[in-house]
């Protein structure tokens, strides 16, 4: 079976050596997905001090940001969000963000109901607070 690796041209640059997605047959896996911007490296609702520790973060502009940015991959890779299937969601900050993000999550998966899991993690590779790591039918 043949795998195809797309890149979003509005999505975020990888912070590593991987593609946005892989499709594999009519699957979509897309690699962990965060808030940032593309072509910068602003994280939208996080402040950061000088040595680039985070200072605060607001998660609803960051659970915002980073839907934004799995749309876009989607799209890019012919998908929609309504094909989601399975989202795993990394949050650093389980007690105070969940109730946040769970909320934020409703509205934009009203139409759609994926399995979700949800982690609590020690930290991201970047300054984040959020990251998806999603799977999508084409």
């Amino acid at each position: 079976m043949t795998t195809d690796r797309i890149e979003s041209n509005k999505a975020p640059e990888p912070v590593g050596l991987y593609p946005h997605a892989r499709k594999i047959g009519n699957l979509l896996f897309l690699s962990g997905v965060g808030p940032r911007e593309r072509g910068t490296k602003k994280i939208p609702g996080v402040e950061l001090d000088e040595n680039g520790k985070i200072i605060s973060y607001d998660i609803e502009v960051q659970c915002h940001s980073v839907f934004r940015n799995v749309k876009y991959i989607l799209e890019d890779a012919g998908s929609s969000w309504l094909n989601i299937v399975d989202v795993t969601v990394f949050l650093t900050n389980m007690k105070d963000d969940f109730p946040i993000y769970n909320k934020i999550w409703a509205e934009y998966f009203k139409d759609n109901l994926p399995c979700r899991t949800t982690l609590e993690i020690n930290c991201l590779p970047t300054p984040i607070g959020i990251e998806l790591k999603v799977i999508a039918t084409i």
